[in-house]
């Protein structure tokens, strides 16, 4: 058995502009997500769960809630100094300006390759919902030789104006590597379909140290792997594709391949309704591929009856820990944290963020609740669109998003 040190560093700098209102306050990776975890919860847990230890989080635009997350769930202790999660927040060590493209993040960083000179750096998003062992994709970039490997999945063609996309020859060596095109090289055999970049890289560390010192000089250069880096690599360096749908994560043999990019607030939201269901496409609950989040010490959830004897009632629904639901109805919705759905309210087919509370009477659907909203008693939500939308936020498919209040940080007293 092989031990290869491997630096992995994580791309969490996103403004996620097609999610707002849910990004007004945080970045996308710090969104969050099925209840009790944080969009980046998926790929600090798919490092973790694959035993890649040393990692740095590189974080930018409105970082101080993603911040706060990984101080809170992902702190390692001081014994191995070889384990570590890291939040590397913009600094302009290379100049005065923000990071110009995903490479530039890293370049900006070079230090910390200098200090580590690992073998090998795993390059990935915090953006999107899946599950993966990297080790396997680590084996297969070693077993290739490749200096360079880049997750890759099958989607329409339709769809690849939002990705990088490339064709690979019989071994699935990268022959072109093309950036959001809307005439990518389809895959033989399958018409209409083509291999798009997950965002995701394993590369050798010194190549990776070269390109990025190389592309920093390049003036016409805008500083991004798929733009830049990885079309370059593609006719200078050995780069290959690395099938995901060949990914087995223990517990998930059935589930192959799940994986999704929740940029829009349409896709947030059926990410979010297709967990309740009996079968989701993506397990939860899956034990041997933990999915790791900060915890909070709240009290279990109850169900209680209101004055007139209504129970409150859950069905085809996620309740996270904490909340109160008191002579209510709540169908088809996934609820978070210390959520409190008081007398006669109903919630259908709504996603609810921690530490919201819905009025007596209350009734929303098809919504998603920011943490700390407050639906007033009796209010509806969902049902007249024209109306929600003088209040709130509502999307093309016809979901509302309620805005939630500032959380307030608790100060320790002085005692004078």
């Amino acid at each position: 058995m092989e031990h290869i040190p491997v630096l992995g560093i994580i791309l969490a700098g996103g403004k996620g502009e097609r999610l707002s209102p849910l990004t007004k306050q945080r970045s996308k990776p710090a969104v969050p997500f099925a209840g009790k975890y944080r969009i980046v919860d998926f790929v600090l847990s798919n490092f973790i769960n694959s035993g890649i230890y040393s990692i740095y989080v590189l974080t930018q635009f409105k970082s101080q809630s993603l911040l706060q997350h990984l101080s809170d769930g992902w702190q390692f202790s001081n014994l191995l100094k070889n384990q570590f999660i890291i939040p590397v927040p913009a600094q302009m060590r290379k100049g005065a300006q923000w990071y110009q493209g995903t490479s530039d993040a890293i370049f900006q960083n070079i230090h910390l390759l200098e200090l580590a000179m690992p073998e090998l750096v795993a390059v990935f998003g915090a953006d999107h919902i899946y599950r993966m062992d990297v080790s396997s994709m680590v084996a297969y970039h070693q077993e290739k030789g490749a200096e360079g490997t880049v997750a890759v999945l099958p989607i329409p063609i339709a769809e690849a104006v939002r990705f990088g996309t490339m064709e690979v020859d019989q071994d699935w060596r990268i022959l072109r590597f093309l950036e959001k095109t809307d005439n990518p090289p389809g895959i033989p055999g399958r018409p209409g379909w083509c291999l798009a970049s997950m965002g995701n890289y394993v590369f050798s560390g010194e190549v990776l140290k070269e390109e990025l010192q190389r592309d920093a000089a390049d003036e016409n250069s805008s500083h991004d792997f798929g733009k830049d880096i990885l079309p370059w690599m593609t006719n200078n360096h050995v780069l290959y594709a690395y099938d995901f749908h060949r990914n087995v994560v223990p517990g998930e043999e059935k589930n192959r391949g799940y994986w999704r990019d929740v940029g829009t607030i349409e896709a947030y939201y059926e990410a979010n309704m297709d967990l309740k269901s009996a079968e989701p496409a993506l397990n939860l609950h899956n034990l041997d591929w933990p999915l790791r989040t900060a915890e909070y010490h709240v009290g279990p959830t109850k169900f209680i009856s209101d004055a007139q004897g209504h129970q409150g009632q859950a069905m085809n629904s996620i309740i996270c820990e904490g909340c109160i639901l008191s002579g209510c109805q709540v169908i088809d919705s996934v609820l978070g944290r210390r959520v409190h759905v008081q007398n006669g309210a109903e919630l259908n087919e709504t996603v609810v963020m921690d530490n919201c509370r819905i009025g007596p009477g209350a009734q929303v659907r098809r919504a998603i609740l920011d943490k700390n909203a407050v639906i007033p008693a009796g209010e509806r939500i969902g049902y007249e669109l024209a109306e929600d939308r003088k209040k709130y936020h509502v999307s093309e498919t016809g979901i509302v998003v309620v805005e939630g209040r500032r959380s307030r940080i608790p100060l320790s007293p002085v005692t004078i």
